[in-house]
């Protein structure tokens, strides 16, 4: 019963593996050059949980599972992280060659299969041995391709941190299942047991097309947050919004200051804003600073830096060019740390989520 049940886990998990490989790059959400790689990479590693935990007797899954696979995933994986970075790797004429342990494991299997089924000339010792010399220089290849892409991001000054967290997270996953493999081959070889092979076929199917899944969704978002942050970059043009509120308000100094600093510098799209930021470049006090916005604004300095988030948000929303765009990504680029603060706040001063809000404009 234990068995079979494990049995269904597998399949079920590897079912989804192959669900969310080909949602990568069939959903225009989550469609990009990075998520293509990184879709054959799941899809690969599915396929590897699936064959490693059923004996299957057909000839091409035989095949399968014994060119290495293994050597594929480490070239399509490390092309993820430099199309994340854009890395410049990208037009070397020697990174093609990366394919080239795959494709030569490839061509040894064939013609191995070759003089085994046509010419009889079948060799246990030669095939355990080039089995062992696969086996051993695939795990020696991963490691190097999946440090190597570690150390890339960790240096790399081109993409913003939420996005190098993200890639280093996932970059550590991925050193984990490597981890278990090499403790399973030493099960293998030295104690002639294969429970921590099992062990990692349930780690790979239950746990890592979810964590994958759930990074790729969160690194879209930020990708999407960027992407948004560069436009209004290159369309921004001078705002006389600030001194229309100077004039329409006996304001004092500090709050003459302050709309500057939020209109000009955009303070409020930093998350982590808080009022001690806010007095330290207004160079006053936590508490005046509270008490001068509660006289001539009537707000609270929250109130005061949400309202400017949520007409950033509503701009957002109400602009068809970033209808393609989630409602997420819109609300961090407006300054919000997370979807649900996003949410509640919106809803709360505007009696309606953003999402409603979005549809309101389109058939308005």
């Amino acid at each position: 019963m234990n068995t079979t049940l494990l049995d269904l886990a597998v399949i079920t998990s590897g079912i989804m593996g192959y669900f969310i490989s080909i949602s990568l790059v069939t959903i225009s959400f989550y469609k990009s050059r990075a998520n293509n790689y990184f879709a054959l990479t799941l899809f690969l590693l599915s396929t590897l949980t699936l064959l490693s935990w059923f004996d299957l007797e057909n000839i091409f899954l035989h095949f399968l599972s014994i060119i290495m696979l293994e050597f594929l995933v480490a070239v399509t994986l490390f092309t993820y992280f430099l199309i994340q970075i854009q890395h410049e790797y990208l037009k070397k004429r020697w990174y093609k060659w990366l394919y080239f342990p795959f494709i030569g494991s490839v061509i040894i299997e064939v013609f191995i299969s070759f003089s085994d089924f046509v010419l009889n000339l079948y060799n246990p010792d030669l095939d355990a041995l080039l089995f062992y010399i696969k086996e051993n220089g695939c795990f020696v290849y991963n490691v190097i391709l999946i440090f190597w892409g570690r150390y890339l991001v960790k240096k790399s000054n081109s993409i913003s941190e939420a996005k190098k967290r993200w890639l280093l997270r996932l970059n550590f996953f991925i050193i984990c299942i490597v981890v278990i493999w090499f403790i399973s081959n030493i099960e293998f070889y030295v104690f002639d047991s294969e429970y921590i092979v099992d062990f990692l076929s349930i780690l790979l199917s239950v746990f890592l097309w979810w964590i994958l899944y759930y990074g790729v969704f969160k690194l879209q978002i930020i990708v999407q947050k960027e992407e948004i942050h560069q436009y209004l970059i290159t369309k921004k043009t001078h705002d006389t919004k600030v001194k229309k509120r100077i004039n329409e308000t006996t304001a004092s100094k500090i709050i003459t200051q302050l709309y500057i600093l939020m209109d000009k510098e955009e303070l409020y799209k930093n998350p982590l804003l808080s009022r001690l930021d806010l007095a330290t470049r207004l160079e006053t006090s936590e508490g005046y600073l509270s008490q001068i916005i509660n006289q001539e604004i009537n707000k609270s300095v929250v109130q005061f830096v949400n309202e400017y988030r949520i007409e950033a948000a509503k701009n957002l929303l109400q602009n068809p060019v970033f209808n393609k765009y989630s409602i997420e990504a819109i609300g961090l680029e407006a300054g919000f740390k997370s979807k649900s603060v996003f949410y509640s706040t919106f809803k709360t001063n505007l009696g309606m989520s953003p999402g409603a809000f979005r549809k309101l404009q389109k058939t308005s």
